[in-house]
């Protein structure tokens, strides 16, 4: 957890200098050669401003799905998407819990997840979260993965997450399956 708050706290200070640099190549009030000022460039930095709060990934074996929660973090003036997630470690989508005739069901996240302009959005058991369809190889409590947000205006968010053993309230990642009906 500890690496990752690390990471996590050095990209955004990273990008945020970044953004500072070059904010400050372009804002020199001096003329250009045609004798007018030059403009400082525009400079977006909304995926420096997204950030992932104590990101973590469900151990799994091997081919078992699984999935990583945390809380997003929009400081933004505006609303931003994510559309995609993906990872080394597995085959990924946007899932959601929702219901359906009845029973709390899971299914893909359509639209992506939005996070409200200085808002938040929680990923979690029995909740929305970034589905691991098929990890090639098993997911041990204490491993570190690496993952990557893709936002809707093609900007990206790389984080790393910790392995943890969570029995939760009977959930299950498996296809099909519904709330409670699961195997520990």
């Amino acid at each position: 957890m500890r690496k990752s708050r690390q990471f996590l706290t050095a990209a955004v200070l990273t990008a945020a200098l970044s953004t500072l640099a070059l904010a400050a190549c372009g804002s020199d009030d001096s003329a250009s050669s045609t004798g007018t000022p030059t403009p400082a460039p525009s400079v977006t930095a909304v995926a420096a401003t997204l950030t992932i709060k104590d990101p973590w990934v469900k151990a799994a074996g091997a081919g078992a799905m699984t999935a990583a929660f945390g809380v997003l973090v929009n400081d933004t003036d505006a609303d931003i998407t994510v559309a995609a997630a993906e990872s080394p470690a597995s085959p990924m989508e946007l899932h959601e819990m929702t219901m359906k005739d009845g029973k709390m069901v899971m299914q893909p996240k359509e639209g992506g997840f939005v996070i409200k302009a200085k808002g938040t959005h929680e990923l979690s058991p029995g909740g929305d979260h970034l589905m691991l369809m098929k990890p090639a190889k098993a997911i041990e409590a204490g491993d570190e993965v690496s993952f990557t947000l893709k936002l809707g205006d093609g900007s990206t968010v790389p984080f790393t997450a910790i392995a943890k053993p969570f029995a939760g309230a009977g959930e299950s990642y498996d296809p099909g399956m519904t709330m409670g009906s699961a195997a520990p």
